[in-house]
């Protein structure tokens, strides 16, 4: 099969489009997937390049191209440890089933599906232990993709694959940031990066639950912003704490973290909520301790996703009350391209890579 293998941290060079790869064979509990489509999202570059890893404190943008010249093998990956090498990435996935492993139901095959990105580890006793489609197995930059039975959740609708797959990674994960913030009808959430798949995604979402939406971005992506819902467009670089005033919103959901970050928690109202699920502007931040204990502020970070969060998703979908946002897709074997472009930031929403057509399907 046709499929792209990461051959180590570092830069494209690293990305290695191939068309012999062996197409995977699903074991008793799995499935196999003939991949439509897959989106790309900053996790992907993430990992390529080994940000995941302490020895680095710069943002994403700062080795998006050609990886670091620190060590990384060692905690390379999202979990904080080194990465099995060829990888086959893409934490979304979307397409049908073709086969089935012999505890799995046969009426599977043919199911359109989705491809849930943080999964289930299966392993150990800690319910929150998870591992990441495209990190820890093999994901969707590929022809055929192998997953758990219970990972491929059956999806109708008349949506594309390319837009279907702009869905699991960015929506998931913002879904689980206000799923675990408990963001409720007639608050006020701010959210960074909205331009980004993840902040497109979080605003939908959090109008869905009726909150009200602030949007962050640079002034150019404003327009695309408003027609998601956003109720108030801050740029990127504005004064937070002069526009918006301190004790002026209920939440933060943050994924861009740098130099912002000690002003994200001055416009909280007293008891508020700050969640994270990411950190493309910086991971190192300065926190004044008296902020914290002295407004009451709660402090999340957001990775584990309970699977109704993957579940509560799908159904949004399926009644069409979310929409895709893609703004390009690419042939898979054009990644390098994809990703240079992902680095730009000059769109908004997702990019979408395609596989090619698997012949006699």
């Amino acid at each position: 099969m046709s499929a792209v293998h990461l051959c180590g941290h570092g830069g494209f060079e690293q990305l290695d489009y191939r068309t012999d790869v062996p197409v995977p064979q699903p074991g008793p509990d799995e499935v196999l997937v003939q991949v439509g489509a897959a989106g790309i999202n900053n996790t992907d570059i993430n990992t390529r390049i080994g940000w995941y890893s302490k020895t680095i404190t710069s943002g994403t943008d700062a080795g998006g191209d050609g990886g670091y010249d620190d060590d990384v093998d060692a905690d390379g990956g999202w979990a904080g440890e080194g990465l099995q090498f060829p990888r086959i990435q893409g934490a979304d996935a979307a397409g049908h089933v073709v086969a089935a492993g012999s505890d799995v139901s046969q009426d599977r095959i043919g199911q359109r599906v989705l491809v849930r990105t943080m999964q289930t580890a299966y392993a150990g006793d800690d319910p929150t232990s998870c591992i990441t489609i495209g990190s820890e197995i093999d994901g969707g930059f590929a022809q055929f993709c192998l997953v758990k039975a219970e990972e491929a959740f059956p999806i109708v609708s008349e949506l594309t694959d390319v837009e279907l797959a702009s869905f699991p990674c960015a929506y998931s994960t913002a879904e689980g940031v206000l799923h675990r913030v408990g963001l409720a009808t007639g608050e006020t959430v701010l959210i960074t990066g909205a331009s980004g798949g993840v902040g497109s995604a979080a605003i939908q979402l959090a109008k869905r639950r009726g909150a009200t939406v602030i949007a962050m971005a640079s002034e150019s992506k404003w327009d695309s912003l408003r027609g998601l819902g956003a109720d108030q467009l801050i740029d990127r670089n504005a004064d937070l704490v002069a526009t918006l005033g301190e004790h002026s919103v209920d939440v933060v959901a943050d994924v861009v973290a740098g130099p912002v970050w000690p002003s994200l928690l001055q416009v909280l109202r007293r008891q508020g909520r700050y969640v994270t699920a990411g950190a493309i502007a910086g991971p190192i931040v300065e926190l004044d301790v008296r902020t914290l204990y002295l407004k009451d502020l709660t402090l999340m970070g957001c990775t584990f996703q309970p699977r109704v969060v993957f579940e509560n998703l799908v159904g949004y979908i399926e009644r069409g009350e979310i929409r895709p946002i893609v703004a390009a897709t690419y042939p898979l074997s054009d990644i390098v391209t994809a990703q240079k472009d992902f680095l730009e930031k000059q769109f908004a929403g997702k990019l979408v890579l395609v596989p090619p057509p698997v012949e006699g399907s």
